[in-house]
């Protein structure tokens, strides 16, 4: 397929075929013409668990093949551990993807064209080179997952308050100094991964997060906890280590969800014995976290 078939080609249906090997293929009312190069990477899609799906990942590309954006039924698309250092705005001709895999590349940006993938459910971008977000990200608000973690952002734009659906969001191993403002309004959040930045405090809108199990903010340089972070009563695994608590907030009993004291990084409990934390507070918890809790209620 791709050599020459000018005996079984019209003229018209071979400068299609040349023409659209470099460029978006040509589309009539409802139904894309494919060049022939894009039916090769075709021939690579397979379908999982119902999904559309082709991977390219782990190709050595230092770009992506123009003919990929033709193909428009793809739903799953995983580039990942690639050379990439940008995505084309044709990413938006894709706009059936659920799931975009950009994991392990060299991307210093995202294109504001991937917030028309209206149907993006999980969006993986970490182990890149980004510095920021952008504001058509917010638009993509059938989002769950997003992973942006081990880049280099400090932030967030404001548009990703929208993203009502996001369950999971990974922002470990970036330079961010606050919690985006953001992120409190992310109401269905189970999953919060803040690990390994530059937080030195967490405001006291956490107590937003009403449906957070899962909070992850080790590694920084917090100084306290607000007692708000308390009443997140669903609260299933805390880790604060490796911070700057010499103190823990009085109210801290009220998670009961918590359990007990953790050591490994992703057990349930409260990972907390790695800080400088103070006489009693550390004698207590040499008793486990039953211990801590019966200090810490009022008689």
């Amino acid at each position: 397929m791709g050599g020459k078939q000018s005996h079984s080609f019209s003229n018209k249906e071979l400068n299609e075929v040349s023409v659209s090997q470099r460029r978006k293929s040509a589309i009539r009312d409802d139904q894309p013409s494919l060049s022939s190069a894009a039916e090769r990477i075709r021939k690579n899609t397979t379908v999982h668990f119902g999904y559309s799906t082709l991977s390219l990942a782990m190709r050595g590309l230092g770009e992506t093949p123009a003919e990929l954006w033709e193909l428009r039924e793809l739903q799953k698309l995983n580039l990942s551990m690639n050379c990439l250092c940008s995505l084309p705005p044709a990413l938006s001709a894709l706009n059936n993807l659920v799931i975009l895999n950009l994991w392990g590349n060299n991307l210093t940006s995202l294109p504001p064209e991937i917030g028309l993938l209206k149907k993006l459910r999980v969006l993986f971008a970490c182990r890149n080179r980004l510095r920021e977000v952008p504001e058509e990200l917010g638009s993509c608000t059938c989002l769950e997952v997003l992973s942006l973690a081990n880049n280099q952002i400090t932030s967030l734009p404001g548009s990703l308050a929208a993203m009502h659906n996001l369950t999971k969001l990974n922002l470990s191993h970036n330079r961010i100094t606050h919690i985006p403002t953001c992120v409190y309004n992310m109401k269905g959040l189970v999953f919060l991964h803040l690990a390994c930045n530059r937080l030195e405090t967490i405001a006291d809108q956490i107590q937003d997060l009403v449906n957070l199990k899962i909070l992850i903010v080790e590694g920084n340089s917090i100084h306290t906890l607000p007692k708000t972070l308390c009443f997140l009563e669903s609260l299933e695994l805390l880790n604060v280590d490796f911070n700057e608590l010499q103190n823990v907030p009085v109210e801290l009993y009220l998670l009961s969800r918590l359990g007990k004291l953790a050591c490994h990084p992703m057990d349930k409990g409260l990972h907390i014995i790695h800080n400088p934390l103070l006489k009693p507070i550390k004698e207590v918890l040499r008793g486990g976290l039953s211990a801590l809790y019966n200090y810490l209620k009022p008689t």
